[in-house]
């Protein structure tokens, strides 16, 4: 019992401590263009509803039950000028990388790791994961 509690303790600690969009004043990266003034289409390659199952898994702990952020842990995906302005292909390149805590634009001083501390998400996990962005940002 006191392992299994052990271990619980110990991947919450890699969730919390890789949990955080640091993207600045949602500025943008070398993974993408600058903000447009409407979200980009869908490519219709990702599958929300999985993405969102996704997210109850991998990205809760930072960036809260319905993307609203959680202060200094992750930034707010609902309402971001960054996602908003990123492609899908772009979002899926930025959470394959993550965002380091010396890049100049990380603003939580907290590091997103490549896929949110998740390296079991495969590309098209994460194209859902964005398909699901796009849906807390319409």
């Amino acid at each position: 019992m006191r392992r299994g509690i052990i271990g619980l303790l110990a991947v919450l600690a890699l969730v919390f401590a890789a949990c955080s969009e640091s993207t600045g004043s949602d500025d943008t990266t070398a993974a993408t263009t600058a903000v447009t003034e409407a979200p980009p289409a869908a490519s219709g390659d990702g599958d929300s509803a999985n993405g969102e199952a996704l997210y109850g898994g991998s990205c809760i702990a930072c960036h809260g039950p319905n993307g609203e952020g959680i202060e200094g842990l992750g930034k707010p995906w609902v309402g971001s000028e960054f996602i908003n302005g990123s492609t899908d292909d772009e979002m899926v390149a930025f959470l394959k990388v993550g965002r380091a805590t010396d890049d100049p634009l990380n603003s939580t001083g907290i590091a997103m790791l490549p896929k949110g501390g998740n390296p079991s998400l495969t590309d098209d996990d994460l194209q859902d994961l964005v398909a699901y962005m796009r849906t807390l940002n319409t």
